[in-house]
């Protein structure tokens, strides 16, 4: 029974998400499994992921092999640099505090490669929400221009046709005194 730790596709049309499973390689995708070792949600940038590292971790030491997407989610958050790493300590090639210390310089890393992501796209955000913004009072500066422009038209014309008529009037009384 070769078990592969892979992705259980999960929600609606154009919205999934998955859970992140132990399972048997001949269960059908959505079907039996093991053991849900966490969700990844793609749908948010950066994309969500949470997921049980130490379940993960020892499923891989007992030999479960991870889908592709699955190996890629298990090096993101950092469970196959752990396995190398523990791997190292196994054969001698340094202790296990050095293993530590490298991971926790990597875990470091990590987190400040996506801080600065989550940043940027937040300051992207704010700036193309300004951007739209000026454009939006553009718009509505240059309608109300026109509006003013088509209510002084208007003013204009309704009091122009008044004069003349008045003009109209008193010249026939004019003549009549004379």
């Amino acid at each position: 029974m070769p078990v592969r730790i892979r992705l259980a596709r999960h929600g609606r049309k154009r919205n999934a998400y998955y859970h992140i499973i132990a399972a048997d390689s001949r269960a059908p995708r959505d079907g039996k499994f093991i053991e849900r070792l966490g969700n990844y949600n793609p749908n948010t940038n950066p994309a969500t992921i949470e997921l049980n590292f130490d379940r993960a971790l020892y499923w891989l030491q007992v030999g479960a092999q991870p889908s592709d997407t699955a190996r890629a989610i298990l090096s993101y958050k950092g469970v196959l640099m752990k396995k190398h790493l523990l791997d190292g300590v196994k054969k001698g090639a340094f202790d296990e505090t050095a293993a530590e210390q490298k991971f926790a310089k990597w875990l470091d890393e990590k987190a400040n490669k996506i801080q600065s992501k989550v940043s940027r796209l937040h300051s992207e955000k704010s700036a193309d929400d300004r951007t739209r913004l000026a454009a939006e009072k553009k718009v509505s500066e240059s309608r109300a221009q026109a509006i003013a422009e088509k209510a002084a038209e208007l003013a204009k014309a309704a009091q122009a046709p008044a004069p003349e008529e008045a003009e109209g009037e008193a010249a026939p009384e004019e003549t009549a005194a004379e």
